[in-house]
């Protein structure tokens, strides 16, 4: 398993990351078939084409939202750092149909921890692209150094977005 803090030699700056929220391949945000996400409207990141129904932290943090429709999930790591995980385009109009959540708003989590389940066969049977991203939507003073696009990875082990 990769380390979550290592030493930069070059600039004595802890690099710290975000894991895979979810088994499949990693892609470029501008591969997401929506412009919100495309164009990076709310933020940098990475996308996931799963090949699994279910969503895990990407990193050690507090639960900072749960929509209503499940389709997603923020949290706020010990760095100030907020990100968004976003489950479907569309989702929204499922209305909460096809997901089990299982955490809330104050709740800590860890490195790997299920925050949500989804019914991928659903999505598929309603058309529904299942492509789930990751978004820094409050970096803190952060800035991403690294992201490993193109490969394949598995829920909380593989690293996704390194930032300083």
């Amino acid at each position: 398993m990769l380390k979550l803090f290592s030493k930069n030699k070059n600039k004595n700056v802890k690099t710290k990351g975000f894991y895979s929220i979810m088994d499949g391949k990693s892609i470029d945000l501008s591969q997401v078939n929506d412009e919100m996400f495309s164009n990076k409207l709310l933020g940098d990141g990475i996308a996931i084409e799963p090949t699994s129904n279910t969503v895990v932290s990407p990193c050690d943090g507090e639960v900072t939202l749960v929509s209503d429709t499940k389709h997603a999930v923020g949290i706020k790591n010990e760095d100030g750092v907020e990100i968004l995980i976003h489950i479907g385009l569309d989702t929204v109009n499922l209305k909460g149909e096809g997901f089990e959540t299982f955490c809330k708003v104050g709740d800590k989590v860890k490195v790997g921890d299920t925050l949500v389940k989804v019914d991928r066969k659903l999505l598929k049977e309603k058309n529904i692209p299942d492509v789930t991203m990751m978004v820094i939507v409050e970096p803190n003073g952060h800035t991403i150094s690294e992201r490993n696009i193109n490969q394949s990875v598995e829920c909380g082990t593989s690293l996704l977005v390194k930032y300083e």
